[in-house]
């Protein structure tokens, strides 16, 4: 059975920009955004899921996403999104820098053109993301950014060490950034996961040795869902995490 999230009433009418919402951990950050009331945005290159997961929030009575499809590697069209969202339904409160993909690959196997795609949606996002709804934001009088880091890395797990570099750069991104933009009132949070049962997870790697890996290194019992982690971003957002920024926050079930 699902825990109920806690209500924030300050999210209420707040928008809400999420990259990566149309499945997985996204769609479960979108989805209780939307149960809080908030106007969400959400951009995704898988325009199936994206929809359907609109029409079922729709369907439930909330306030129905708005959604584009988004190619992330491509700067200008993340850019775009971001405008056009931006100027149907008012500038951005809330940014979640989620997007990424966490293929398996070797040291041996990684040409420099695999690094370089691999950075376009697992790094270069973020930076550009945060870019374009600033400006908002400092019109707003402040903000809360939530970046998704992970704690693969953290653990030493091996099979994509591209990935790794780009989730451990998260870290440094909000660090960097959070003391230029708590001037204006704009706080930024990492959210660290640990591993997420997600239908891609479930259907690629959870096999039994997976069952073993979550046994031996969780300390607490349970699978992490897409809703454990949008527990801890949606307080983030909140005003009730009005005094915190450029830290990291791990939801990984005691893992790392």
């Amino acid at each position: 059975m699902r825990t109920p999230l806690a209500s924030y009433p300050d999210l209420r009418g707040k928008n809400v920009f999420v990259t990566g919402g149309g499945s997985g951990i996204g769609a479960g950050i979108v989805q209780a955004f939307a149960e809080q009331g908030a106007r969400v945005a959400f951009i995704d290159i898988a325009e199936a899921p994206s929809e359907a997961l609109a029409q079922r929030i729709a369907a439930a009575g909330l306030p129905a996403p708005w959604w584009w499809r988004c190619d992330v590697r491509d700067i200008g069209a993340l850019q775009q999104a971001i405008a056009q969202a931006e100027a149907e339904l008012g500038p951005f409160a809330v940014l979640v820098n989620n997007v990424a993909s966490d293929d398996r690959h070797t040291l041996e196997s990684v040409t420099p053109a695999y690094y370089e795609e691999r950075m376009a949606i697992n790094e270069r996002p973020a930076l550009f993301a945060i870019q374009s709804v600033v400006p908002g934001m400092k019109r707003l009088g402040g903000g809360s950014i939530v970046n998704l880091g992970s704690t693969g890395w953290q653990g030493k797990g091996g099979g994509y060490p591209c990935y790794a570099i780009a989730k451990s750069s998260v870290n440094g991104l909000t660090r960097g950034l959070a003391k230029p933009l708590g001037q204006d009132r704009i706080r930024i949070n990492t959210v660290s996961s640990g591993w997420v049962m997600t239908e891609r997870q479930v259907a690629l790697w959870l096999d039994e040795e997976g069952e073993k890996e979550l046994a031996r290194n969780q300390c607490l019992p349970g699978k992490l869902l897409p809703h454990d982690i949008a527990a801890m971003v949606l307080f983030l957002a909140s005003d009730a995490a009005a005094m915190c920024t450029a830290q990291e926050f791990k939801v990984d079930a005691g893992w790392v």
